[in-house]
């Protein structure tokens, strides 16, 4: 994998990250296909979408199918039909999700399935053979997404076990070559809740080890917004330009924006697919609910400058009717135009970006975010 910086304004970056499996223009938003698929949408409406990347669950993969399969498959790209860059993440969320049925100890940590109450370990070491099986583009080294609020203790040694994992997956990956035939790149995950001293020594650490790039977790996990983008300002105040940076788990439009103007270049969030299939739509103007009455006869599009097929085919009111009468094309639509906003937002962004205009940009759009919702509450 190779990262090249092609601008910078201010702090926000344009760049392309190239992999064997295809180029990732930064900054990039991608979608979440926890279990080998993006809910509710097909392979070929991804690539339709813009879609340059997307994100697999590695807990949830290794339970069902199951790591056989996939080896037996070719690797989640074959398994799933999709011939372009995926990332996967290492386990490390579900670690925060599940904590009811995990327990952390030094050598990793023992899951109890959600599905089945069967235990299974996973250690620094195991998820660098699982993500080898999948055969993803970028794979994340096991860490500790600590819940918040978090005492401060516990998160500094929280923290140093994190770093003690991030070393063993390094020394694994040396020990563990590619399955298929691709390069499989590394990321380091930055931790420390929102504790700066804590944030700091994580990422030195991270960067003293050598990783092919640099994530920062625990931000997406109920802190307030101003300790999300102090967080990342401190830590983005130490990972080194040259290589992509990642921020996981964030979030909102308005949250990405502001994290590229923070030298943020990868996000991933289910933000825009979980609220398509409860019937909230994203748009220039606003996000807005369309089971509101207020659309019952509301005959325009979702979004009038939106290119999506929803947009160019369809009306508020029929979307609003497919959802109340639940039919599985009012998931798909609603799914389809929220990744083709989101896709859309970060092509608009890295034009501001290479234009040397993304401030003014920014404000702009997070003006026209909030332009008519009184329209728009549900």
């Amino acid at each position: 994998m190779k990262f090249s910086l092609v601008a910078q304004d201010g702090n926000a970056r344009a760049g392309i990250l190239e992999t064997d499996h295809g180029l990732i223009e930064t900054p990039i938003f991608m979608p979440v296909g926890t279990q080998g698929t993006v809910k509710a949408i097909e392979q070929r409406e991804l690539l339709d979408l813009g879609a340059q990347i997307i994100l697999g669950n590695t807990y949830h993969l290794y339970l069902r199918p199951g790591t056989p399969v996939l080896h037996a498959g070719g690797g989640l790209h074959s398994f799933m039909g999709w011939q372009h860059p995926i990332l996967t993440d290492s386990g490390g969320y579900q670690v925060f999700s599940l904590a009811d049925l995990r327990e952390i100890e030094d050598e990793g940590v023992t899951f109890r399935s959600h599905l089945d109450g069967s235990e299974h370990v996973f250690t620094p070491e195991s998820v660098i053979d699982i993500q080898r099986c999948l055969g993803s583009d970028i794979m994340m080294v096991l860490d500790e997404c600590t819940p918040f609020p978090c005492e401060e203790g516990y998160a500094g040694q929280s923290n140093e076990r994190t770093i003690r994992w991030a070393e063993r997956s390094k020394a694994a990956l040396t020990s563990s070559p590619p399955l298929y035939g691709h390069t499989q790149a590394l990321f380091g995950i930055v931790q420390g809740s929102v504790f700066r001293e804590i944030r700091k020594q994580s990422a030195r650490a991270l960067v003293d080890i050598g990783f092919d790039g640099y994530a920062i977790g625990g931000l997406a996990v109920g802190e307030p917004v101003e300790l999300l983008y102090e967080m990342t300002e401190t830590c983005e105040a130490i990972l080194p330009r040259e290589y992509p940076r990642y921020l996981m788990g964030v979030g909102t439009p308005g949250n990405i924006l502001e994290a590229v103007e923070r030298g943020m270049d990868m996000f991933d969030c289910v933000l825009p697919t979980r609220n398509a299939r409860n019937g909230n739509l994203f748009t220039r103007a606003g996000t807005f609910n369309l089971r509101n009455s207020v659309f019952k006869t509301d005959f325009t599009p979702v979004d009038p400058e939106c290119p999506c097929y929803l947009c160019t085919h369809f009306t508020r009111a029929y979307l609003r009717h497919l959802f109340l009468v639940k039919e599985i094309l009012a998931l798909q639509l609603a799914t389809i135009h929220n990744l083709t906003y989101y896709l859309w937002l970060m092509r608009e962004a890295r034009k501001a970006i290479l234009e040397r205009r993304y401030a003014s940009w920014k404000i702009s759009m997070l003006q026209g975010m909030q332009a008519d919702t009184k329209l728009f509450q549900p």
